[in-house]
């Protein structure tokens, strides 16, 4: 795919076969970010696991100090006290039984993030082929399966990501926007690997982070040197 004037611009600031230090890395992305909205800045990170094996899967969640820049869409599954609980936390979404037809069947998907009281997974259980494809069904490690759906709420909403291995074994997650100081997306940064260096399989040999990779929606990826990483 031929890449525009801006990027091939943008591309020459990049010396494609260095090993960054993180802050040299997110430096390099936000001035390589040129496009005319707010670039999301991702992080892509290349593991030695293999995930079929249930004992070398990575998945949980980390609150990003600085919050990811995105307004996060919440729906809970919770009936009586804890459906009025999680409206009053700022749940943009609550309901049961009532919505599985509105996802299923008219396709509506106008949230981000879904939470579950543990009585609820039945229901939501039967929204599997939608949600699950789509990264969106409840899980208790990434702790939106819970009673405390006051503090699952407030934690999305300050900026809680869940990381999670893909098929080709790689963990995609944001960091923040272009707009963000230099600051700030190392701190997210480095948050977020100290939960990754935490979820390490304690059955993995070898090398656990091969390749660790920033970058911008539209700009290039700067790779960042994984033994400089705390």
């Amino acid at each position: 795919m031929k890449k525009g004037k801006k990027y091939q611009e943008a591309a020459k600031a990049v010396n494609r076969g260095t090993l960054y230090d993180p802050s040299e890395a997110i430096a390099l992305v936000k001035q390589t970010a040129v496009a005319k909205f707010d670039e999301t800045i991702e992080v892509h990170i290349r593991t030695g696991c293999d995930g079929r094996h249930a004992d070398q899967q990575i998945r949980g969640a980390v609150v990003l100090p600085n919050g990811t820049g995105k307004t996060v869409r919440v729906l809970v599954f919770a009936k009586n006290a804890k459906a009025d609980e999680a409206l009053a936390a700022g749940a943009d979404f609550v309901g049961a039984e009532e919505l599985l037809p509105k996802i299923q069947n008219e396709g509506w998907l106008d949230f981000d993030v879904v939470v579950a009281t543990p009585d609820m997974m039945g229901v939501v259980g039967r929204l599997g082929r939608v949600l699950g494809p789509k990264g969106l069904m409840p899980n208790p490690k990434a702790g939106t399966v819970t009673m405390d759906v006051t503090k699952a709420i407030q934690d999305i909403k300050a900026g809680k990501i869940e990381y999670r291995l893909d098929k080709t074994n790689i963990i995609h997650v944001p960091v923040g926007k272009a707009s963000f100081s230099e600051e700030q997306l190392k701190e997210n940064f480095d948050a977020l690997m100290g939960a990754i260096n935490k979820a390490r399989p304690a059955v993995l040999k070898g090398t656990y982070l091969k390749s660790i990779t920033v970058a911008s929606t539209m700009g290039p990826g700067v790779k960042v040197n994984p033994l400089k990483v705390g």
